[in-house]
């Protein structure tokens, strides 16, 4: 019988000045690209580009394309923690359980809340025009 433990290693020795700062740039895009393989962060991509599109075709302010695009960021920042909290929901608890399914359930949440206000603002923005 097989055990499938993970082997356990010394954690790699702490980088310091411009090395740590090109590791965490490193480790940033590879996050990046993680998620690019999820379907629901291609979306809203897509999402981002319709409402900042919009917003600048309706000659909306720098101030409002700006504040648009962190909203934006905050909503790809929130996707990718909730990405991170499934994958480790996954790993930890691969069976079906509703501890499992109440974690998943509050990282969707939280991107639905986020999903929500960048709508929210953009509609504002909007409808200031009218």
């Amino acid at each position: 019988m097989s055990l499938d433990l993970p082997v356990r290693t010394l954690a790699p020795e702490k980088l310091r000045g411009f090395a740590h700062l090109f590791a965490s740039v490193r480790y940033s895009f590879a996050g990046l690209t993680r998620l690019l393989g999820e379907a629901a962060f291609r979306h809203e991509i897509v999402l981002g580009i319709v409402l900042i599109g919009t917003l600048a075709a309706a000659d909306a302010s720098t101030l409002a394309l700006l504040v648009q695009g962190g909203l934006l960021l905050l909503l790809a920042a929130t996707e990718a923690l909730n990405t991170a909290i499934e994958l480790i929901v996954d790993r930890v608890s691969p069976e079906i359980s509703a501890f499992a399914g109440q974690a998943k359930d509050l990282g969707s949440f939280a991107v639905f809340c986020v999903l929500v206000l960048n709508l929210g603002f953009a509609a504002a923005c909007l409808a200031s025009f009218v």
